[in-house]
């Protein structure tokens, strides 16, 4: 299969922007990017955490996937390595990064096993999401990485239907459009995407709703009235308010 591996630059956001769109978490960000930034449904639905617990958060590096078609791909899982772009989407791996796979939705096709994901997680990767699965998952899961996926599998990455296309492009991972160098921010609730140009924005939108919401949690958790804390009325504003100016003081 010809390719050029021409690997587009990936503009990387600062390591603190995208450290604080991970304390805020996917439930957050998604809520304020569909009510603030136009972005109504920024999820890759399907892919869920291998190992629960872990929050990863980093721009993305992209594979796109696609029906098999022997001319263009062989069936050995050896043959010609240099020539299977898996691989190729993980050379580039800076510390941080996570690689988001378009895999259509395929349950036969382990687009990455232990010895890649190995590599991967040497080079500092944060993560990987993908819309279908991969293999040796008990070694993977072992790894200081995250992996949200649909399943696993025993087959490898091109044996049954589909093929590594396409390295770096734009892709629709789960039907969701992820460019490369957005945000991917994932952890036990999901996986969303954030456009990069969009995370100051969002990062001061949502870093606001998650201070209120520790505020309303604790008076919440003390027996406050749910119609005064959550959401936050004007009767609460004050008292919110007080709040603040009492922890910037700690």
């Amino acid at each position: 299969m010809d390719n050029p591996f021409d690997y587009k630059d990936i503009v990387r956001p600062p390591r603190a922007l995208v450290d604080a769109l991970a304390r805020i978490g996917s439930a957050t960000l998604s809520s304020e990017l569909a009510q603030h930034l136009g972005i109504r449904d920024p999820q890759i639905r399907g892919p869920r955490p291998l190992v629960k617990g872990r929050t990863v958060a980093g721009p993305a590096l992209t594979l796109q996937c696609m029906p098999k078609r022997e001319d263009l791909y062989g069936a050995a899982e050896y043959e010609d390595p240099e020539k299977q772009l898996h691989r190729h989407v993980l050379y580039p791996t800076q510390p941080g990064d996570v690689v988001v796979v378009d895999a259509r939705g395929d349950l036969g096709s382990g687009i990455f096993g232990e010895m890649m994901l190995t590599f991967f997680a040497g080079r500092g990767g944060a993560g990987v999401v993908i819309d279908g699965c991969i293999r040796d998952s008990a070694e993977a899961a072992k790894l200081d990485i995250g992996i949200w996926v649909k399943d696993v599998t025993p087959n490898y990455h091109a044996q049954t239907n589909i093929i590594p296309f396409a390295v770096n492009v734009p892709i629709a991972c789960a039907n969701v459009l992820v460019i490369p160098g957005d945000i991917i921010v994932a952890d036990d609730d999901g996986v969303v995407v954030v456009p990069a140009a969009l995370a100051e924005q969002l990062v001061a939108i949502a870093g606001q709703h998650a201070e209120w919401e520790e505020f309303a949690r604790i008076r919440l958790s003390e027996g406050g009235d749910l119609r005064k804390y959550y959401p936050l009325s004007v009767e609460a504003e004050a008292e919110y308010q007080a709040w603040r100016r009492a922890q910037s003081n700690d």
